[in-house]
């Protein structure tokens, strides 16, 4: 297809922080380790079987996407080129990993069932939502205006894959972030050319891949990406302190990415750390802070108004006039309530001011990652 492909001999290794491999990425991701990738993001062709001629208005000849890589007989041969391909992607994923696609309304829904029949389990359709895309020249049909993200874990059964929510809410101006994504496209300085025309005819933005990889990995992991291109995958990866590995065949675009890579300096440890997830965290029962002497027995405990009041028993349970248990059930009991979180319920009292005890498990907590990092 396209250009003479790379012999294999001329992997590329940016020890430590990543590879280029060259070949065909089915091929290539059979000879990976099973589980060695941590993350998997995937921008395979498209199969838009554009024609050479479309023309904007002014019937000057629109930039589309006309290389050999994108063309396919028939659709039984994309599905079985993507059946192909997955296939090889879903031995190489962790376990706990995460694999993402993206396509357009010509691919992704047939992307979609080959996932699923593979036993990919959908998290998230993600719409990418372009604040500047190419119009309809033609004035036939709307305006192609977003792409759409396939965000699977390995199996239904897969629970502990990597999603840095608090992050992502951080990112978002401390909002939930949605799954609608505004974004623009690679234009500008970013976008990469060749003899004035554009190098690669669907080089996505690197912001694009900022929030995916931000938000579906961790630092030190490793991301894989079976369709390189100009490296957008491995440039944002190495920003952020993951190792990452392409698989590119074409000999131009890892030319490309080669020059892009060496260019980027590594992320340094402080600035790529991540808002941790509340989840990631370790479990601290309430009682442990009796066990160390944060509280003892007998310690009145408030909710903020001093409306409410209990007090901490030396197993770790509360009493409140008729009610006991946990920080939790009795605050709820106490409320009427159905449920409560304890830990911001209940406050302690200091000098005449009430501190909330959940400052007590954060200092558990590091106290708790300190002594794991001496014994590690």
């Amino acid at each position: 297809m396209g250009r003479a492909a790379v012999a294999r001999g001329s992997d590329i290794h940016d020890d430590p922080y990543g590879s280029i491999l060259v070949g065909d990425c089915a091929t290539v991701m059979d000879r990976l380790p099973a589980g060695s990738a941590d993350l998997i993001f995937a921008d395979p062709p498209y199969n838009l079987q554009l024609g050479p001629d479309l023309r904007r208005p002014n019937n000057t000849l629109v930039d589309g996407v006309a290389e050999d890589w994108d063309k396919f007989a028939d659709f039984a041969t994309y599905d079985a080129f993507t059946e192909r391909w997955l296939t090889s992607a879903r031995r190489v994923l962790a376990e706990t990993g995460g694999l993402w696609v993206i396509g357009s309304y010509h691919n992704i829904f047939r992307i979609g069932r080959v996932l699923q029949d593979l036993g990919f389990w959908v998290l998230n359709d993600i719409v990418w939502r372009k604040t500047n895309p190419m119009p309809n020249f033609r004035g036939r049909r709307f305006t192609n205006a977003h792409e759409t993200l396939i965000w699977c874990a390995k199996t239904r059964d897969t629970k502990r894959y990597t999603f840095n929510y608090d992050a992502m809410k951080a990112l978002n101006e401390d909002l939930q972030m949605r799954s609608d994504w505004l974004l623009p496209i690679c234009s500008g300085p970013e976008r990469l050319r060749d003899g004035g025309r554009k190098a690669h005819a669907t080089q996505k933005p690197e912001s694009l891949l900022y929030r995916v990889i931000l938000a579906t990995s961790k630092v030190g992991d490793t991301v894989l990406d079976p369709f390189f291109g100009t490296g957008t995958t491995g440039v944002v990866a190495k920003r952020l302190g993951r190792r990452y590995i392409g698989i590119e065949r074409e000999a131009h675009y890892v030319a490309m990415a080669r020059a892009r890579l060496d260019a980027v300096a590594p992320g340094a440890d402080m600035a790529v750390a991540t808002t941790p997830s509340k989840r990631a965290q370790p479990r601290v029962p309430f009682g442990t802070l009796i066990e160390r002497g944060l509280l003892g027995p007998g310690t009145v405990l408030y909710d903020q108004s001093r409306r409410h009041s209990a007090k901490v028993r030396a197993d770790g349970s509360l009493v409140a006039r008729a009610v006991s248990g946990s920080i939790h059930s009795v605050g709820a009991t106490l409320q009427g309530a159905a449920a409560c979180n304890g830990w911001s319920f209940w406050f302690y009292e200091v000098r005449g001011q009430l501190v909330p005890i959940d400052l007590l498990r954060q200092r558990v907590r590091a106290e708790l990652a300190s002594e794991a990092r001496l014994t590690g």
